[in-house]
């Protein structure tokens, strides 16, 4: 098994946090991991994205081209990654803010209105989280106890409080995730 993910949007919409719970749940259920940001000089507002792979076996480079899975949650990230899916790949973006939909017929799309979400749930920051479940239903890549263990490795102590809502978030998350038909 080897799982190659690109995570693209803007600072401070989580991208990053994904990632690192991603490989931190990789790390917990035994696999080979890389995870590897890319950011602007912005803190907020900038571009973002991470590359994570896992895999049963070792990894010979962190540097892709490709991708089995991009998960998009602004335009210019559409506009990036969106060919560089394999085909067959899935691809699973966030509809806020997105002015051209995916059009690949090759490749698997969802979409998750996470953003929506999180207002809905009084909780903005629990964004990325919605995405995260909405991509683990979609692909059962590690199991949710390891990311539930990757979440409280990945949240400073001062935070696990939110653990709960996280948790919540994650299956939300998995409960409004949709497959577009293109």
């Amino acid at each position: 098994m080897k799982e190659e993910i690109i995570i693209a949007g803007f600072g401070g919409q989580g991208v990053l946090s994904m990632g690192k719970i991603l490989a931190y749940s990789g790390v917990m259920q035994d696999l080979e991991v890389s995870w590897m940001p890319s950011y602007g000089p912005e803190m907020r507002g900038g571009t973002a994205n991470v590359t994570v792979i896992l895999s049963d076996s070792r990894i010979s480079s962190p540097i892709l081209h490709e991708f089995d899975t991009a998960i998009i949650l602004n335009q210019q990230s559409m506009d990036k990654f969106e060919e560089q899916v394999k085909p067959g790949g899935i691809l699973l973006y966030d509809g806020n803010g997105i002015t051209r939909h995916p059009e690949r017929k090759d490749i698997n799309i969802y979409r998750v209105d996470a953003a929506e979400e999180a207002a809905k749930m009084h909780s903005t920051k629990t964004f990325n989280m919605i995405v995260l479940g909405a991509y683990l239903k979609i692909n059962e890549v590690v199991k949710m106890d390891n990311v539930l263990k990757g979440l409280k490795s990945s949240l400073p102590e001062r935070h696990h409080h939110l653990l709960p809502l996280n948790e919540k978030a994650i299956t939300r998350g998995m409960e409004i995730v949709s497959e577009v038909e293109v």
